[in-house]
């Protein structure tokens, strides 16, 4: 399978705030065009309330998909709230999913508690199907992502909880604890300046193999590049795990040059890290976890 770059992390939609912003399958596959992207995993969100700003539920995901099948690679979202149960079988759903294409679950970023027993279950099934979990941190208040402490304890402890099922991490404060000295407002954005100690991410990646990172959004980018040697290392280290991905939301991204297309090329022409490290992180390591020789 010869391929330049997969992304990890697409999307399709309507941005509630902006119409105009509306992101069809013919402007997604322009955007990758442009961009040299070959193959995009495309992740529904309004399956959430939470994911209400972008609507594209897993069906419009499905569809859309299956125009460019060669080129779009579709994901499911179920929310763990369903049936509101702690117990709710996902398992029939989850295999329809699969069997009508679909490689992993997310984006998923509802406002809840990360070890919820809700989403445990429903991280367990996905886990069971073998799909792998995208998720979105975020511990505002408000608004979407899942919720963490300091430390990331509630990821921990799904991690421990659920150590069949990958776990895919991105958001602004899964992203933010790569450092060990993050503040609170810093949490809940995108810190600047040297990466100081041993962060939560950095530790559980370590401990826990069933733990990837997506690079991608502002979060992704903002975490890789704050801090160069930092950068290397961390690459250097987790190379087996590590995942492109763009996170473009916006019909007009399709104008500019996007900023993690324009961070993993300066890793090749800056020598940051080996070409064969690249290569992983482009699509290697998606191909792997996605299963995609045999698809």
């Amino acid at each position: 399978m010869k391929v330049r770059i997969i992304d990890i992390h697409g999307h399709i939609g309507r941005v509630v705030a902006d119409r105009k912003e509306f992101i069809d399958v013919t402007n997604l596959i322009a955007k990758m065009d442009l961009w040299g992207i070959d193959i995009t995993c495309v992740l529904p969100l309004s399956e959430h309330p939470e994911g209400g700003y972008l609507e594209c539920n897993t069906e419009d995901v499905i569809n859309a998909c299956s125009k460019y099948p060669d080129r779009l690679i579709p994901f499911c979202l179920i929310d763990p709230r369903y049936l509101n149960s702690p117990v709710t079988d996902f398992k029939p759903l989850l295999r329809e999913y699969k069997i009508r294409g679909c490689k992993g679950l997310g984006e998923l970023l509802p406002k809840m508690d990360f070890d919820d027993i809700r989403c445990i279950n429903l991280y367990r099934q996905a886990g069971e199907i073998g799909f792998p979990v995208l998720f979105d941190m975020n511990d505002s208040e408000y608004g979407y992502g899942l919720r963490d402490s300091y430390g990331l304890p509630k990821l921990e402890n799904a991690l421990k909880s659920c150590s069949e099922t990958i776990f895919i991490g991105h958001g602004p404060t899964f992203w933010s604890e790569v450092s060990a000295d993050v503040s609170k407002s810093e949490r809940l954005g995108y810190p600047v300046g040297q990466i100081k100690g041993v962060g939560a991410v950095v530790r559980l990646m370590r401990n826990y193999k069933n733990l990837w990172v997506d690079i991608s959004a502002h979060s992704g980018y903002n975490a890789l590049t704050r801090d160069i040697s930092f950068t290397a290392d961390f690459i250097n280290e987790f190379q087996d795990r590590v995942l492109f991905g763009t996170d473009s939301c916006n019909r007009s991204d399709v104008n500019k040059v996007y900023p993690n297309v324009d961070f993993i090329r300066k890793l090749r022409e800056e020598k940051i890290v080996d070409d064969e490290i690249i290569e992983k992180i482009e699509w290697k390591n998606c191909t792997r976890l996605l299963n995609l020789e045999n698809s």
